[in-house]
């Protein structure tokens, strides 16, 4: 039932978000500590504002009651993904160079799963990190196990 709550609500999104110059990073719907929660996560490149995530909180929260896909209370959260945001695609990395990340690998690599450092370049699958020290560490898309950005 929860996927099923989840794709309607991206359904919805997919058509409200494109006219507030907004994109959809992520949905979550699931049961924590003080009840259910559908927890929206929008994105621009622009950045998102308060207004934004009002405006896209009543506007979901009518299309919810209209259509009562949620038959039980929950709490709808509406936000940006934030500074520290995950990175969870070349895309993401292309998007972000000059910013600073912190990347863990799925294996060791010189020694350590995890660098922090400037995202330099990234050529088809390929991530170039600018660490601290100056040194240039690349390593392949597939080989990331999570990454976001570092403030």
């Amino acid at each position: 039932m929860s996927e099923f709550i989840i794709d309607k609500v991206k359904e919805c999104l997919q058509t409200l978000l494109p006219s507030m110059e907004l994109g959809l990073f992520d949905v979550q719907y699931r049961r924590e500590g003080h009840g259910w929660v559908l927890r929206i996560f929008l994105d621009s490149d622009k950045g998102v504002g308060l207004d934004q995530c009002s405006k896209v909180s009543r506007e979901l929260s009518y299309y919810l009651d209209v259509e009562d896909l949620i038959e039980h209370a929950y709490h709808l959260e509406v936000s940006s993904p934030g500074l520290e945001r995950p990175l969870r695609s070349v895309n993401d990395f292309c998007r972000f160079t000059d910013r600073l990340a912190r990347v863990k690998l799925s294996e060791k690599r010189e020694g350590q799963k995890v660098f922090e450092g400037v995202i330099e370049k990234v050529s088809k699958d390929i991530i170039d990190l600018r660490l601290a020290d100056k040194t240039l560490v690349q390593f392949p898309f597939e080989a990331i196990s999570k990454a976001r950005l570092a403030i």
